[in-house]
């Protein structure tokens, strides 16, 4: 069975009509089902290569219970488009080109705040690449604005592909369902009220970049620490004939069918880290344990300007001059605050990512959020 948890809160502030938050949630898919059918799929294959099945029931798991959450970064969101515009009424085309050409990319960076434990559900007597009770299932990343869902990605491993964990210990992932709005995406780049518009945009594009590491001890008492595993990529081209009436691309993979949108890379599995320990009668006994990991998640939307609003560019440096807001009005960077929870009837992670202007992060908005480090 698969589990995922989908707990979302929303918080909504705002000056002079442009929202002034960001919150996307990360969730990581695990599967309860996903080590027996690997377990299928080797033993369909020759039988000296099956994996012993004679696994420690007790558990080493650290507490999973993490209510963590502090000041991850500070990060650029149109900082320079910023700088740029409040002196742009001196400025010719070039840089009037310059200044939309810097909105026409965005950026934003989702990161384990703690590196995850249990990639596999119990720990191994077998080896540290022992895949049973693998549940590790991928990930999804959503964003919403109030209760209207503006962004959902979800990938799973790929079941096609599942004799790449037996034959190399690899694994691949499928993009499930997308869900995406130029309309409603973070272009273009700039603290000014301009929406995306098709008529002044083109070419818009969301690409995602997943790099998975891990830290472990080996038997032989080597350590790795911060290693990657591995990476992957999606690039997910949007046009205007792709979206429904409401201007949304919304796309489910027919089961059993390759997904239209290909997920580019492959991965390890977490390498189990090693300890020895004596039982109850002294004996001692090798133990490999149950996989610590970390993402890093890269969001980006990109697009470009078309030769129509390019050819109107003096029309519309003097609509941004009328936009522009009165002096005092918040010109600095984003700070951007995570956390990072298990919830343990659901048996998923929830990485809560949220950026706002500096000024708005406030202690009091960290408890609010429940986000403040548990002591």
């Amino acid at each position: 069975m698969k589990k995922f948890f989908l707990f979302l809160f929303t918080l909504s502030l705002s000056f002079a009509g442009v929202a002034q938050t960001l919150e996307y949630k990360t969730f990581i898919y695990t599967s309860n089902d996903l080590a027996a059918e690997i377990q299928q799929v080797n033993a369909s294959q020759d039988a000296t290569r099956r994996f012993g099945s004679d696994l420690l029931n007790a558990t080493l798991n650290a507490s999973k219970g993490i209510a963590s959450g502090y000041v991850t970064s500070f990060i650029d969101m149109g900082v320079n488009a910023i700088a740029s515009l409040l002196t742009r009424n001196a400025r010719l085309k070039q840089e009037w080109e310059e200044t939309v050409n810097a909105e026409n990319t965005w950026t934003y960076p989702i990161s384990s705040v703690e590196e995850m434990r249990d990639f596999y559900k119990e720990p191994s007597r077998a080896g540290a690449l022992d895949p049973m009770d693998m549940c590790f299932d991928g990930i999804g990343c959503l964003r919403m604005e109030g209760n209207d869902t503006v962004f959902f990605l979800s990938c799973h491993i790929d079941r096609s592909k599942l004799h790449r964990i037996v034959n190399h210990s690899k694994f691949e992932l499928v993009l499930d369902t997308l869900i995406i709005s130029p309309m409603r995406s973070n272009l273009p780049n700039t603290y000014l009220p301009i929406e995306y518009s098709f008529a002044e945009r083109q070419n818009f594009n969301l690409s995602m970049r997943l790099r998975l590491s891990s830290s472990w001890f080996t038997d032989a008492i080597e350590l790795h620490t911060d290693a990657q595993l591995g990476e992957f990529t999606i690039s997910i081209p949007v046009e205007p004939e792709d979206l429904d009436d409401k201007g949304f691309l919304r796309y489910v993979r027919p089961q059993g069918e390759p997904s239209k949108y290909k997920v580019n890379g492959e991965s390890f599995i977490v390498p189990r880290s090693y300890m020895g320990y004596r039982d109850e009668k002294g004996n001692y006994n090798n133990i490999w344990g149950t996989g610590q990991y970390k993402l890093d998640i890269e969001l980006k939307e990109t697009c470009g300007i078309t030769e129509a609003y390019r050819a109107n560019w003096k029309k519309d440096r003097k609509r941004r001059k009328e936009m522009e807001p009165k002096e005092g009005f918040f010109t600095g960077v984003w700070q951007t605050v995570s956390s990072q929870q298990w919830d343990e009837i659901t048996q998923s992670w929830v990485i809560t990512t949220l950026s706002a202007p500096a000024g708005l992060i406030s202690n009091k908005l960290i408890e609010e959020l429940k986000l403040t480090p548990s002591e």
